[in-house]
């Protein structure tokens, strides 16, 4: 995979990060892209024997993911991989939210993917490469005080699937990985009905996926050029088999699992 080319979104920690880090390991020349610029350039002095590309990136500014794309060609010429990972939670029963909330869910999640993905086709379609969207099982079945975080992780996941179908003679790979429960920031940054930031995460982080487990599991995914990834077992594959067969099961466990959390919204 040597001198080949990723551009990676929400790369300043999480999933985002741990990626980079598999990714530089294997020899992959980087663009790695946040809003948090300082964060990056202190990740990018950690990886050695691949060049890496920083760029500033609010992906809610389509000027912003169109100078991302641009960069990544002016300095390397190519581009084999995208992977749009920037993302952000709320925890807010819908009655309680802002609109302002559910906005900036699909400006994040939606529109970045959305976005990027736009102007870094030409460049994937060129290199037969690879197009990757981080979504959530939340991306299948709906989590309870978080309508507007799986309502966008749906539409990306209908996006990407669209594009696939769109790209189907042209040799481009299009993957949908789906993490369950994961060990990240997301939670902390999640948007709470004001829009303010939680700051704490209401679940036990040392319980759940690493972040470089799940993004081991997704570059294994992408290299053997997989269309779909449902990341781990009792949260993930099981919940989604289970919802389709047995829907109301899934809505009264995923109530359960919510309303249990310390200050749920659901009590």
């Amino acid at each position: 995979m040597a001198n080949k080319v990723v551009i990676i979104t929400g790369a300043s920690s999480g999933i985002g990060k741990a990626l980079t880090e598999k990714f530089a390991m294997e020899g992959w020349d980087l663009v790695i892209a946040a809003r948090r610029i300082d964060r990056l350039n202190e990740l990018k002095e950690h990886l050695t024997g691949v060049e890496v590309l920083v760029v500033k990136t609010d992906v809610t500014q389509e000027a912003d993911c169109k100078y991302l794309i641009d960069s990544a060609v002016k300095k390397f010429e190519r581009i084999d991989l995208l992977i749009n990972n920037a993302g952000v939670s709320m925890r807010s029963l819908i009655e309680d939210v802002d609109i302002d909330v559910l906005r900036r869910m699909m400006d994040v999640n939606y529109w970045g993917t959305v976005y990027c993905t736009k102007f870094a086709l030409p460049y994937l379609v060129q290199a037969k490469g690879s197009l990757v969207g981080v979504i959530s099982v939340g991306g299948y079945i709906g989590l309870p005080g978080r309508t507007g975080y799986s309502a966008s992780k749906f539409a990306v996941r209908g996006f990407l699937d669209t594009v696939r179908i769109e790209y189907l003679k042209s040799g481009l790979h299009v993957l949908v990985a789906a993490p369950g429960f994961t060990a990240s920031e997301i939670r902390k940054t999640a948007l709470v009905s004001d829009g303010s930031q939680q700051g704490e995460t209401p679940r036990d982080e040392e319980k759940m996926m690493t972040a470089e487990d799940c993004a081991e599991r997704i570059y294994k995914a992408i290299i053997k050029r997989k269309r779909k990834i449902i990341i781990s077992f009792w949260d993930g594959k099981v919940v989604v088999l289970v919802a389709k067969l047995w829907a109301y099961i899934i809505d009264h466990l995923v109530y359960h699992v919510f309303s249990s959390e310390p200050n749920s919204p659901l009590k």
